[in-house]
């Protein structure tokens, strides 16, 4: 299994931080990339009379965060896309996924605090002490208004991803006013939930496939999460073979084309490419707690259409315990959409369903977004 597995998506515990300091320290040179770097530049270039492409850094909560906004034209919905992780951007890898949906819709992402080109752009020291799930929280809100200002909009679509549906989906609950609708793609709803679930599946398909390594490796914190403290330690033991078992990716044992995707990124220079790995264990280690007392099985009411986007094989947030709380929350409208080969990736895995899902059930919950038309 490559080092990859153990990668982002609260899987970077596996790697001490010393050494992604180091790495970040001898950044490799990806000069040799550079041509496949301007192809994907020039496809991806957007040329329509009312197009739109940028990338910006802004002032927001207090530091400054890069912002990516692409679409074909000005006049389509916004989606704000709250990145997971944490501090595993999405920029450099929008070129994967990303260019058919700037056709319905115009797609705007931000590297968070801690994270990628923002991580770069502020002084580490003064945002360690700002890691802290409400900060996060109101850097979507904050986000969320200036961008709408700047695109004169008057509401946005809010979508979340992972570790973003944690702080995506509370910042709907806190502002309402300023969202269409609210998706989560990955749901988080209880962290020691989707600990357990997780790792029953993997215990299970181990010993199903007679794989002895990996169940002495997973009895040997049994039971998990249990009553005792879920360290990092335990957590990689846990996630390491759910995510080989396709829990990360549906029918493979590793994501390296997600892991690798920075090094053809148009967006990105190799010194923010170092910063990926180094703003990952920067803020890791930071909000692990807080993270891991993340339940909001507790709400019970939705002020705004919400969504779940779930993947049928994720076993990194398990879609279980968020089919039970689309099917039990009061909200104006709600709908959960099953991606029957997909498990945490969704808009890698399945790209072509992801957009026609928020064409046929979202687009429309943002009919009144053009000046003069009228909400039904």
């Amino acid at each position: 299994m490559k080092s990859a597995v153990l990668g982002r998506l609260f899987v970077a515990f596996a790697l001490a931080a010393g050494a992604f300091a180091a790495n970040a320290q001898t950044c490799k040179d990806t000069a040799a990339y550079e041509l496949a770097r301007k192809v994907i530049a020039d496809l991806g270039r957007i040329e329509t009379p009312n197009g739109v492409q940028e990338s910006y850094k802004t002032h927001i909560n207090g530091i400054d965060q890069w912002v990516n906004v692409r679409g074909q034209d000005r006049d389509n919905p916004i989606i704000l896309f709250v990145h997971g992780g944490p501090a595993s951007p999405l920029t450099p890898t929008l070129w994967q996924f990303q260019r058919p949906l700037e056709e319905y819709f115009t797609m705007v992402t931000y590297d968070q605090r801690g994270a990628g080109k923002t991580f770069v752009a502020n002084d580490a020291a003064k945002v360690a002490d700002t890691i802290h799930i409400p900060n996060f929280v109101d850097d979507v809100i904050a986000m969320a208004q200036d961008v709408r200002a700047r695109y004169g909009k008057r509401k946005l679509i809010l979508m979340g991803h992972s570790w973003g549906t944690i702080i995506s989906m509370q910042a709907a609950l806190k502002r309402p006013d300023l969202f269409y609708a609210y998706i989560g793609v990955g749901q988080v709803i209880n962290v020691r939930e989707n600990e357990r679930i997780s790792f029953d599946f993997a215990m299970a398909t181990a010993k199903a496939k007679n794989n002895l390594d990996a169940v002495r490796e997973m009895e040997a914190i049994a039971p998990y999460p249990g009553d005792k403290p879920i360290t990092r330690e335990r957590i990689i033991a846990a996630r390491k073979w759910a995510q080989y078992y396709g829990g990360l990716t549906a029918y493979r044992d590793e994501s390296t084309y997600f892991y690798r995707a920075p090094l053809l990124s148009p967006e990105y220079t190799d010194a923010e490419r170092c910063a990926v790995d180094e703003g990952n264990v920067f803020t890791l280690g930071r909000i692990l707690p807080e993270f891991l007392a993340t339940d909001m099985s507790g709400v019970r009411e939705f002020p705004i259409p919400v969504l779940m986007f779930m993947g049928r094989h994720d076993y990194t947030t398990p879609s279980e315990p968020t089919d039970a709380w689309i099917k039990q929350v009061k909200a104006p409208y709600k709908q959960g959409v099953w991606f029957e080969h997909a498990s945490h990736m969704i808009p890698w895995e399945e790209p072509g369903k992801l957009l026609v899902s928020l064409v046929q059930y979202v687009r429309p919950l943002a009919r009144d977004d053009k000046p003069g038309v009228t909400a039904k």
